[in-house]
């Protein structure tokens, strides 16, 4: 993975949130604050919690006196988060999952939504979830499924293999969706020091926009795929947006767009 992965800065951190939140996390996030609904925890910590899709959910599901405490590396995203807001106080803090700057046996549950394929070292994270979970706790997280059955980002995916034909920028095929084989994730957890088998639900929803334009500018200006993109021109970034939306059009048309999304739910306890 290159360090440019991991870079949310400048306009993305307002992008990701404005359109890729509504586009394709929001129903994703629904389903994991469900999840940890259903266990009754106590305390929960939330890692690269992003601008904060899940820990909205979160605020409004979880009982009212239940500790909610939402991390991520990058201070941006947070900052996003925390002008969006939510419905009752949480606990903001900037936070490398690898160390995480928490007591053992600290939360009931640990929650992650599309953050582990960022992880430089996901054994390394897994075990420190672990680490400050209470025996019995949970770690739930979710992981894209391949890129081919999330069929927006794998159109744009091919659009700028065309665009860029010499060195295509992968962003999206190697990260977000390159995480996605379960004998890897299982593999992981058990480096990370998880022994129980882990449970994996495939969770499958639309993504949908008003136009293809939304899912284009989506992904190539609020995701580090813009800097992948700019790295190989300065100025292709809105040729590769151009790019991007004609090929959203051809496929899905010119008026709103619907596409498939796809991704596992990954539940494992202490």
């Amino acid at each position: 993975m290159s360090n440019v992965d991991r870079v949310f800065a400048g306009s993305i951190p307002q992008l990701y949130d404005r359109l890729l939140v509504p586009l394709i996390f929001q129903p994703y996030a629904k389903d994991l604050a469900a999840r940890v609904h259903l266990l009754r925890p106590s305390s929960v910590l939330e890692i690269a919690a992003g601008t904060g899709a899940v820990t909205r959910q979160l605020a409004r599901e979880l009982a009212t006196d239940a500790r909610i405490v939402a991390t991520d590396l990058n201070q941006a995203m947070l900052d996003q988060a925390g002008a969006v807001g939510t419905s009752r106080p949480v606990e903001w803090r900037q936070a490398d999952a690898m160390q995480l700057p928490f007591p053992g046996e600290t939360f009931d549950v640990v929650v992650c939504q599309f953050g582990a394929m960022f992880f430089p070292d996901r054994a390394k994270a897994f075990s420190e979830a672990r680490r400050v979970l209470r025996p019995g706790g949970h770690c739930i997280f979710n992981v894209w499924d391949r890129i081919e059955e999330n069929e927006f980002a794998d159109v744009v995916t091919r659009a700028l293999e065309e665009l860029f034909p010499n060195d295509p920028p992968r962003f999206l095929a190697r990260t977000p969706h390159g995480y996605h084989d379960r004998s890897v994730i299982d593999r992981d957890l058990r480096g990370g020091g998880f022994g129980e088998p882990a449970a994996f639900t495939t969770v499958t929803a639309r993504s949908r926009a008003e136009s293809a334009r939304i899912p284009a500018i989506a992904y190539c200006e609020g995701t580090p795929l813009r800097s992948e993109i700019e790295q190989r021109s300065s100025s292709g970034l809105q040729r590769a947006t151009d790019a991007a939306a004609e090929a959203l059009t051809a496929r899905f048309g010119s008026g709103a767009v619907d596409g498939k999304i796809q991704a596992h739910v990954v539940s494992v306890r202490r």
